[in-house]
């Protein structure tokens, strides 16, 4: 028998959504403009990955551009001169790590808490390093080919290489319904590659599909993580008739298949 005022309780995205895409480009290069204005026109938030001790690099966008072209992304760590870091001594890769952090702060004068493991090398040492440098997340190159949440944001996987069935994977995202899971499309790459494989066709088809729909939430990496940790913030009681957010910003839930917000700082009835 079920018990009178016995709620379904589902996280949502924000707006009460199911579904969220995210972008993560590495290396900064000058194709990143095509890029940016792609995404920009679309509706669509990349995480951008530098390496700040490359700026000599004449192909690589130039620090004075960072605050006006990333405007609306995240630009997240790729460490300072793009090393094997599984291969390094444990001191040089922190090093590498807390320099990029560093450099990057300092040009756009914000903190900067994610990381993609420059050549897709890493380790359990890495990883459980990385907290102590500030780090909140790191994306490693091996993909899932689904839509499923990290389990680990430390070994983060995307769901595909732009080279993998982009548009057949961005149908299947776009057809996904069953609002009793939260969707992951995470797609990943270098902006470089589109003109090395003339494809920029790809990701502007890609875009146009995916962008401006009503039930996708379009976020940054780290943007996502925050959600996701204020989410796991909420504190319900054991009736499971009331919440409180601790946070400053609101999260969104599911209760008895109606969309409700619950607003940073409030306790909300359910």
């Amino acid at each position: 028998m079920l018990v009178p005022g016995f709620h379904t309780i589902y996280t949502c995205f924000p707006g009460g959504k199911h579904k969220v895409l995210t972008m993560s480009y590495d290396d900064g290069k000058e194709e990143d403009r095509r890029l940016v204005e792609i995404f920009n026109k679309n509706g669509i938030k990349g995480t951008f990955n530098l390496n700040s001790g490359l700026f000599d690099d004449p192909r690589r966008i130039p620090p004075e551009e960072y605050a006006s072209l990333y405007a609306g992304h995240e630009i997240a760590c790729h460490t300072y001169t793009h090393p094997t870091i599984e291969r390094c001594p444990p001191e040089l890769t922190a090093r590498q790590i807390l320099q990029d952090r560093f450099e990057l702060e300092s040009i756009i004068g914000a903190p900067v808490r994610g990381l993609a493991y420059p050549n897709g090398s890493y380790s359990r040492e890495i990883m459980a390093l990385l907290p102590m440098l500030g780090i909140k997340y790191a994306r490693v190159v091996e993909t899932t080919g689904g839509f499923k949440m990290p389990e680990d944001f430390l070994a983060w996987r995307g769901t595909c290489h732009h080279r993998d069935r982009l548009l057949e994977r961005g149908e299947e995202f776009t057809k996904l319904f069953k609002t009793q899971y939260l969707y992951m499309m995470y797609v990943w790459g270098h902006s470089y590659e589109f003109s090395n494989d003339n494809s920029w066709n790809v990701m502007e088809d890609f875009c146009a599909l995916v962008g401006g729909r009503d039930d996708i939430w379009y976020a940054t990496n780290i943007e996502i993580v925050d959600y996701m940790d204020a989410a796991k913030r909420l504190r319900f009681t054991a009736a499971g008739d009331r919440v409180y957010n601790p946070s400053a910003d609101s999260v969104w839930l599911q209760v008895d298949g109606e969309k409700v917000e619950i607003p940073g700082g409030r306790l909300v009835s359910l």
